[in-house]
């Protein structure tokens, strides 16, 4: 089985050469760390009323210097969506910064995060997915329904690296059809994490580096899910005959 590995290098202030890295904010507040996170992406997008966060909560983390200054620099490449939420003084904003306006209200049957994890798909047709990393900040709290959403499309495009950020935690998939190594950013993140089956139970389950290990364990809802655990070192192996959810928090510096 193939090897698939994974690091939080993007809550880093410097990393080292990395995966192609697309950013996606939805329409939740941003962690504190946005302002990182836009510096690691080559491609910046906003799901609809991703870009009222953007266009207010930017010049609250840089509360030292000047808003319009800041909004100016942390302008979106592409706003695309069902434009049911974007205020118009913002999306006229953008717009006359060159901002890309993607109007796709007659699509009711994919969430606005499917709509731009499909064009950052388009946008790089070439590139081996495996190298691509999306970044979604303020991929959860606020609405439940919202939140599985999201997950759902981490199930749909299982061969893409997405990532859901918050200021608390991130969550990934770790696909069924790999065998994961997670390299831990102690600095940053953990030591609480989390190993949830999706789309169907799991049968088996093996990991190393937890403080509870999973020793070809069944896990499913109604059942053991591993929740509440925690990272022992810095690198943690997981096989499983499922899809899990993989979730670990992110301290707060």
């Amino acid at each position: 089985m193939e090897l698939m590995s994974h690091s939080s290098t993007f809550l880093l202030p410097t990393i080292p050469p990395s995966p192609t890295c697309a950013l996606v904010v939805l329409n939740q507040s941003l962690p504190r760390f946005a302002p990182l996170l836009w510096k690691h992406a080559q491609l910046r997008l906003c799901a609809d009323g991703g870009a009222n966060r953007v266009y207010d909560d930017m010049p609250l983390l840089l509360p030292h210097e000047n808003a319009f200054d800041v909004r100016k620099r942390y302008k979106p490449d592409v706003i695309k969506g069902d434009m049911d939420s974007i205020r118009k003084e913002v999306l006229e904003f953008y717009a006359s910064m060159g901002t890309k306006i993607i109007d796709e209200s007659d699509d009711q049957d994919t969430t606005d995060l499917h709509k731009c994890v499909a064009y950052i798909c388009d946008w790089a047709p070439d590139l081996d997915k495996s190298n691509l990393c999306i970044l979604v900040a303020g991929a959860l709290g606020g609405r439940f329904d919202h939140e599985i959403g999201n997950i759902n499309v981490l199930c749909r495009f299982s061969t893409i690296r997405i990532i859901l950020i918050s200021d608390d935690c991130l969550i990934h998939l770790l696909p069924r059809t790999h065998h994961h190594e997670i390299h831990i950013q102690p600095t940053v993140e953990g030591p609480h994490c989390g190993l949830i089956p999706i789309g169907m139970p799991s049968g088996s389950t093996t990991t190393t580096g937890l403080q509870w290990d999973l020793a070809e364990t069944e896990m499913k809802f109604g059942g053991l899910i591993s929740t509440s655990n925690i990272v022992k070192g810095e690198k943690i192996t997981v096989q499983s005959d499922s899809d899990l959810l993989w979730t670990i928090n992110i301290k707060k510096l």
